[in-house]
């Protein structure tokens, strides 16, 4: 028997009002799961995101939303697209990783910034985490999908404007606000030397449970990005409340590897502190969501140019005041440009 969507809307509404606001656990950020948590109090999956905090009404409604499926049939192939630049000043970095209960994330310490620029970017953007996505099983772990087809984990690099706003939350509320840059992650005998310092046995053991931190230096952030110049790229929103549409997403065409035990690794982590009942960190990846007429653009030449796409040359938002203020894939598609 089919259930009527409004009718879990109205029971997950009073289990709201029961529960007070936010419940005990305090914050609006708590109150997101990438599956229905059952147990005590209920705490609402990807469909319900939109409706637990009026913020993140854009998770339910938005016509820009991310992840999507990358038809490369369908790619615009855009000759304006710039090359993507990555400034790491050649020097190594330190940061932090975090087991944060939904995905492991690496936040480098601000000592020597790292900044990418180019592409289908008008401003130079600073790297602010790490994420990393991955699934149950190999071919079900990235967000993004090419041609239907799921990888077994997703690197995402975020990135805030830095030369129109101060901070990540500013940037993600705002025009032009924030730049993702994402790569599929596959499984191989050997693994990305800069995501084998991140899952090696001695780092990874170190955040089995949710709020476990671990430091890491000496990192090179160059070695993590395959050796591509190409990309695909579109306009979307967080992947995670609130769901902002204001992100330009950058898909490079190449994987990273790790190998199968760094991989099982992952998956042996915890969503829960170590006094609660032990649930993997895997499939912590949002449903695909529609592409709503959006252009998806790419400066690889996949064949004659059908149609232009309009309105994606870059340009800068014309804040005089703020300028002012501030100074200035293995089994993928058969064409080998991708994956």
């Amino acid at each position: 028997m089919r259930v009527p969507v409004s009718f879990l809307f109205c029971c997950f509404a009073s289990i709201l009002v029961s529960q007070g606001q936010f419940g005990e656990r305090g914050t609006a950020d708590d109150w997101w799961a990438y599956k229905e948590v059952v147990t005590g109090n209920f705490i609402p999956g990807p469909a319900f995101w939109g409706f637990v905090h009026s913020p993140w009404a854009l998770c339910s409604v938005g016509k820009k939303q991310s992840p999507i499926d990358v038809e490369t049939g369908r790619l615009v192939y855009d000759p304006f697209l710039l090359p993507l630049q990555v400034n790491t000043g050649g020097k190594k970095v330190d940061g932090t990783m975090y087991n944060t209960g939904r995905f492991v994330v690496l936040r480098l310490e601000n000592e020597h910034p790292v900044n990418i620029s180019g592409g289908p970017l008008a401003y130079s953007y600073h790297l602010h985490e790490v994420r990393l996505h991955f699934g149950a099983i190999d071919i079900r772990g990235s967000e993004h999908c090419l041609d239907g087809q799921s990888f077994a984990g997703e690197v995402q690099l975020i990135h805030f404007n830095h030369e129109l706003y101060a901070n990540v939350s500013e940037a993600a509320r705002s025009p032009n606000g924030l730049s993702v840059i994402s790569i599929f992650i596959q499984v191989a005998d050997t693994a990305n030397p800069f995501l084998d310092r991140l899952l090696n046995r001695e780092s990874i053991t170190r955040i089995s449970f949710r709020n476990d931190a671990y430091l890491l230096k000496g990192l090179l952030l160059e070695d993590l990005y395959p050796n591509t110049r190409g990309y695909i790229t579109y306009e979307g929103s967080l992947t995670t409340p609130p769901c902002s549409e204001t992100v330009a997403w950058i898909i490079l065409n190449k994987p990273v590897y790790i190998t199968a035990l760094q991989m099982k690794s992952l998956r042996l982590l915890s969503r829960n502190l170590p006094s609660h009942l032990y649930m993997t960190l895997s499939d912590n990846v949002r449903p695909l969501q529609p592409l709503n007429g959006r252009c998806v653009r790419s400066n690889i030449a996949l064949g004659p140019i059908t149609r232009p796409c309009p309105g994606h040359r870059p340009h800068k938002l014309q804040y005089k005041s703020r300028l002012a203020e501030l100074g200035s894939m293995a089994n993928g598609p058969s064409n080998s440009d991708f994956v």
